[in-house]
């Protein structure tokens, strides 16, 4: 694995991005923002699951007012999703985000962008200029492919940002292909210090979006790239942070909560070991400690393959052994395995 691409520090309220800071997992919520109890408890959802940045769509003008009785209820740091009416971002600015999205192919002239940052720079407010590739402007120069101008239109953006002395700036460059994606944060990575947001976009309902979101992710923090990440998904969100997670365990880059190690099942399985799996699964969601949890369809797999394992059960026809470390503790009947290895899953 590369090392980690130094860029800028920046504060989004309680959380830094950047730096030295370990890579931040957010979310986006998917509900009506003016609907504000609806909204205050999908980012409740967030926080429980340790979503760090939770940013929130700004249609219109009741959306932006409804943003200080949401801020007013959460305590994860809100950031305000900015198309169009470039006075949606002042409005949120006044509500009390501490982070602003701003979408160059849409936020209009200039002048519009000079008036926000210069309230952002007041606030010591964040801006994410956040391209993305279905919605560019022009390309100044058409030969350039989509990787391209979406980096050209990032750094007009960068350098207009830059001439009012503002470099409270992070930068995304999302597309749904990866290919192009990679391109273009691989382009811009070597161009600015700033942070960058990884992701891509659009990707899908979990069981496709979940792979080309880790392809795309994984293949950019193994570059080295990336300092906060998103897993787009048509999904409660959720499931977002949980794969988020889950992409950062699995490259080593962050320890946050279980791993579960299951076998994939097979003909010598003499136990519904898939189902096994996906109970245990659900039930490490409440658990916050790092812990390796083994789920072995048979003595082939385990303990053997995994005696690395923190706790893990081992199972045959009507029992299994349980095992610590690779050390067998315990032989259990098949109506307990589920609560037997739980209860040592807590005990651990």
């Amino acid at each position: 694995m590369n090392p980690r691409r130094k860029s800028k520090a920046i504060k989004i309220g309680k959380v830094t991005v950047g730096g030295n800071a370990p890579i931040v997992v957010q979310s986006m919520t998917k509900t009506d923002t003016r609907n504000v109890m609806s909204t205050i408890n999908q980012i409740k959802e967030l926080e429980d699951c340790d979503c760090e940045l939770v940013r929130v769509a700004v249609p219109d003008r009741e959306a932006a007012e409804a943003l200080k009785a949401i801020k007013k209820a959460v305590s994860a740091p809100i950031i305000a999703d900015i198309h169009f009416d470039f006075r949606l971002a002042l409005e949120a600015l006044n509500a009390g985000v501490e982070g602003l999205r701003l979408n160059p192919g849409n936020i209009g002239e200039p002048e519009r962008v000079t008036t926000v940052a210069k309230a952002c720079k007041e606030r010591g407010v964040p801006i994410r200029i956040g391209v993305n590739a279905g919605s560019l402007p022009r390309a100044q120069n058409p030969k350039l492919n989509v990787a391209e101008q979406m980096v050209e239109v990032a750094m007009r953006q960068i350098r207009l940002l830059e001439s009012l002395n503002y470099d409270l700036i992070k930068v995304s460059l999302k597309a749904f292909d990866v290919p192009t994606t990679i391109e273009a944060y691989k382009d811009i990575a070597q161009k600015i210090p700033y942070p960058l947001h990884i992701g891509i976009t659009e990707a899908g309902p979990p069981r496709s979006g979940i792979i080309r979101s880790t392809v795309g992710i994984s293949t950019l923090l193994y570059l080295g790239i990336g300092d906060t990440i998103r897993v787009s998904l048509s999904a409660p969100p959720r499931e977002e942070v949980i794969a988020g997670y889950e992409i950062l365990k699995s490259l080593s880059l962050r320890q946050h909560g279980p791993i579960l190690v299951s076998c994939p099942s097979c003909g010598r399985a003499e136990v519904d070991i898939i189902n096994l799996a996906e109970a245990v699964e659900e039930e490490l969601l409440k658990i916050k400690k790092p812990i390796k949890v083994a789920v072995m369809g048979c003595v082939v797999n385990g303990p053997g393959e995994a005696k690395d394992a923190d706790i893990g059960i081992a199972c045959g026809k009507g029992r299994a052994i349980l095992f610590k470390k690779g050390e067998k503790i315990a032989t259990i009947e098949e109506k307990d395995f589920l609560v037997a290895l739980m209860a040592e899953v807590e005990r651990f």
